[in-house]
């Protein structure tokens, strides 16, 4: 029985192989210790599992989508990595693009990121979107604040863009700029700062890599932050420790939840408390490509550990907690949408401990989920050609 276990394992572990972009993979960590953790885990699943059903219907065809976000009137803004920004209207399939989007670094797994909506869009028009842009010492994530004038159907853009945030400082490379983007009921900004594979600035107060941070909507830090009174990059830093965190969300109770991928292993799905550190480079369930290995979180009791992680992994790239009435099984859960995995994975985050409870196996790299005004969900495929889902209770 150990026999197949081990094989299927490292069968799951070679398809774990397919990450997100530049080669962000994150394969089984091989330890004899987190293996028998993990069968575990799975063992201890095996009571909780539920089945809700659910349909599929192709809506729209993106090229390389990486983020979407709901209007007022219930049309969708999607991005797309090489600059673009368009129009979705569910009610005619029509696909208009979005004119006036900055210039932004395409390659690896940087270009057009994230977009938000204010929530006081309906008086403001304002829009929020994370890009990766060139500059000294190499590249880095902004975010920018625009006006979305709709006045003329046939050519919306974007108007009086102004530059509120950046990662600092720039570095080489493409890889790790994180940049969801999400606004809380009070109208603070939160930010989610990969350490763009640099691993030390995770633990560096002096840099705002491998953060996650909280702003006003101006992009001035919030005074009651944990280090507010540091000043500077430092003063926006709400937890730190982080590596590549890719989805945030907000439960029923407010509480804010981040999903992020581990290096080799050890995918991550954490609690963010106010001035919490999460441990990387100092730990991690997983282990360094080259194969040197990281302590486990176990090891360093005054990190904070993460509620559930994975290894085989799942290649998180987003994270929305469902508050809809569609599907009654998913109220309150985190569904996380992943790229090797190509699943949506459902996680009980009531339930002690965490745990995983369903797996939508989508056959499809799958890169952001959304709950509609509605309560159906959307979901966005990964790479060119790739699809808007829309999901509905099976009738």
């Amino acid at each position: 029985m150990n026999h197949k276990l081990t094989v299927f394992s490292l069968v799951i572990a070679s398809l774990g192989m397919m990450a997100c972009y530049a080669n962000e993979t994150t394969p089984s960590k091989q330890s004899s210790s987190n293996a028998t953790a993990q069968q575990t885990n799975l063992a201890s699943n095996a009571s909780h599992r539920i089945e809700q059903t659910y349909q599929i219907e192709k809506m729209a065809q993106f090229n390389e989508p990486w983020a979407m976000s709901s209007l007022p009137n219930g049309k969708l803004l999607v991005t797309e990595r090489k600059g673009t920004l368009r129009l979705f209207d569910p009610a005619t399939k029509k696909l208009t693009r979005i004119e006036g989007v900055p210039t932004v670094a395409y390659g690896g797994q940087g270009g057009l990121g994230d977009v938000v909506v204010h929530p006081d869009f309906a008086q403001n028009r304002w829009v929020y979107l994370s890009y990766a842009e060139k500059g000294q010492g190499g590249t880095g994530a902004v975010v920018v604040r625009a006006e979305l004038d709709l006045s003329q159907a046939k050519k919306p853009q974007l108007r009086n863009i102004k530059r509120i945030w950046e990662q600092v400082p720039k570095v080489e490379g493409e890889g790790h700029y994180s940049h969801r983007i999400l606004f809380d009921d009070q109208g603070k900004l939160w930010i989610s700062s990969g350490e763009r594979q640099q691993f030390t600035p995770a633990q560096d107060m002096k840099s705002n890599l491998g953060k996650i941070v909280r702003l006003n909507a101006d992009g001035t830090p919030v005074q009651d932050n944990p280090f507010y009174q540091q000043g500077g990059v430092t003063a926006q830093i709400w937890s730190l420790g982080h590596r590549n965190p890719l989805g945030l969300a907000f439960d029923a109770n407010k509480q804010l939840w981040v999903v992020e991928m581990g290096p080799k292993g050890g995918d991550e799905l954490n609690r963010v408390e106010k001035g919490a550190n999460y441990g990387y480079p100092q730990v991690s369930n997983g282990d360094h490509y080259d194969g040197k290995p990281i302590p486990d979180h176990a090891t360093r009791p005054e990190f904070k550990a993460p509620e559930i992680h994975w290894t085989p992994v799942i290649s998180p790239s987003s994270l929305m907690i469902y508050q809809g009435n569609q599907f009654p099984q998913w109220k309150n859960k985190a569904l996380i949408s992943g790229l090797s995995s190509k699943a949506i994975v459902v996680v009980d985050i009531e339930s002690q401990p965490v745990q995983e409870v369903q797996r939508l196996d989508l056959g499809k790299r799958i890169r952001a989920v959304q709950q509609a005004q509605d309560g159906s969900i959307w979901v966005l495929e990964d790479e060119a050609g790739a699809h808007l889902l829309k999901l509905t209770p099976k009738t």
